[in-house]
C-alpha cells in the first residue's frame, strides 16, 4: 500500500508557472507507476501525465504536451509535476494516484488533492 500527498498548488497568472509535488509513503514506490489526474468543477477526471516504474516513460495529455514535465526520484519517493505556460483552463483540483500498471483511466491509490487556479 502506498500513501501519496500532494503539495505545491496555488493562484498562478496565465502564462505563469507551477511545480507540484506528490510525496509517497512505503517502501514499495518503486513499484508503481504515477499518474496525474486533475477535475474541475462539473467536469469529469482528465488525464494529465504518467510515469512508469519500469523503464520511467512519461506519457502526456495533448492538451499539456510541451508545456507540463512528469518526473520522479524513487529515492526521495517524490514526483513532480513542472506545468508552465500555464493557461486559465488548468485550473483543477490535482491528484497524483499511484497504479501496478501505467493506465490512463483508473488507479490504485490516489492522494486527496491539490488546487490549482489560473487568473486570465
Amino acid at each position: 500500500q502506498v500513501q501519496l500527498v500532494e503539495s505545491g498548488g496555488g493562484l498562478v497568472q496565465a502564462g505563469g508557472s507551477l511545480r507540484l509535488s506528490c510525496a509517497a509513503s512505503g517502501r514499495t514506490f518503486g513499484a508503481y507507476a504515477i499518474t496525474w489526474f486533475r477535475q474541475a468543477p462539473g467536469k469529469e477526471r482528465e488525464f494529465v501525465a504518467g510515469i512508469s516504474q519500469i523503464d520511467g516513460s512519461t506519457y502526456y495529455a495533448d492538451s499539456v504536451k510541451g508545456r507540463f514535465t512528469i518526473s520522479r526520484d524513487n529515492a526521495k519517493n517524490m514526483v513532480y509535476l513542472q506545468m508552465v505556460s500555464l493557461k486559465p483552463e488548468d485550473a483543477a483540483v490535482y491528484y497524483c494516484a499511484a497504479s501496478l500498471r501505467f493506465m490512463r483511466d483508473g488507479y490504485n491509490y490516489r492522494g486527496q488533492g491539490t488546487q490549482v487556479t489560473v487568473s486570465p
